[in-house]
């Protein structure tokens, strides 16, 4: 089968596409899928650098990519409740970057979603709940969402919104029309965040969530008056020199089909946006990698096979 490869820690150089890669085969209780699409995040190239080994440690040669969508094509022994030919999506255990993989938790994908839709949800989604209920926001609260209009940060941001949670949410000025479209109040990142943020949230800010990393920490402790309890970052590997959570993927099998199942269901009847920022054929696949790594993109990148 044709997927990314990469047998060495590096940049999008290392990555390569082959052609000649066997196709995992279903073990007991596993299924096989042929992938559609797959979701782009920013983990994928933090673990290409070998900078989240603590949380993903590799085995080489290694295939990226966490989140997919597609169509189950084989069936281990013991396996129930799902059919070939069924359209999933979901995490895989074996790399997403390929033709086709061995799934992980898995949810029906309904039909009023695209491949890219429902190869868009898992990880962002997931991460967005997560963190959400690490900070334990509640109506009436203000979060800072440091990245909001990123994959993640817009995802959390509805669903924070949808609570009654009231939202500032950095990103530059460009993104700023973006997030006032989901009821975020929009604040630029840089010199002079924390005046910005504190005239724009006179009653205070009561949680943070940093899905940006880029020097954020600093500045979400000042403005919460030293406590670091309600801070928790995704983005920042410098996170314990500040004392502050640092919360990776972390999927739990039936809680997650339950949530991937809420979410899907969520987006297909317009409750939730996802935007799409760009697709990329497979072969692309490291362009797609250095553009996510640029830190500039609104919305999605989806790899389509």
């Amino acid at each position: 089968m044709e997927a990314i490869v990469y047998g060495e820690f590096g940049g999008h150089e290392v990555l390569r596409h082959e052609s000649a890669v066997a196709v995992p085969e279903p073990g007991a209780g596993e299924v096989r899928v042929k992938v559609a699409a797959v979701g782009v995040n920013p983990v994928d190239w933090k673990r290409r650098y070998g900078w989240v080994e603590e949380f993903y440690p590799t085995t080489f040669p290694a295939v990226p990519g966490l989140e997919f969508a597609g169509t189950v094509d084989a069936l281990g022994e013991g396996v129930t409740g799902v059919r070939v030919g069924d359209e999933v999506f979901g995490w895989t255990k074996t790399g997403a970057y390929a033709e086709y993989a061995l799934a992980g938790t898995i949810a029906p994908k309904p039909a009023a979603l695209s491949w890219e839709q429902a190869a868009s949800i898992p990880v962002a989604g997931e991460t967005a709940r997560r963190v959400l209920d690490l900070l334990d926001v509640a109506a009436g609260e203000t979060l800072l969402l440091h990245g909001a209009a990123g994959a993640v940060g817009a995802v959390a941001a509805q669903l924070a919104v949808a609570a009654g949670v009231t939202v500032i949410g950095t990103a530059s000025e460009r993104n700023h029309a973006f997030l006032r479209g989901l009821g975020v109040t929009p604040v630029t990142y840089g010199e002079g965040l924390a005046d910005r943020v504190r005239e724009a949230a006179p009653q205070g800010v009561d949680a943070v969530f940093d899905a940006a990393g880029h020097d954020t920490l600093p500045v979400s402790v000042e403005l919460l008056g030293g406590k670091k309890s309600r801070i928790v970052t995704i983005a920042a590997p410098d996170a314990h020199e500040h004392g502050i959570v640092f919360s990776g993927v972390t999927v739990e099998e039936t809680v997650a089909r339950r949530l991937l199942t809420e979410l899907a269901a969520l987006v297909a009847d317009g409750r939730l946006r996802l935007d799409l920022a760009e697709t990329f054929p497979l072969k692309e696949a490291a362009r797609a990698q250095e553009l996510s790594e640029s830190g500039h993109v609104r919305g999605k990148l989806v790899i389509l096979l």
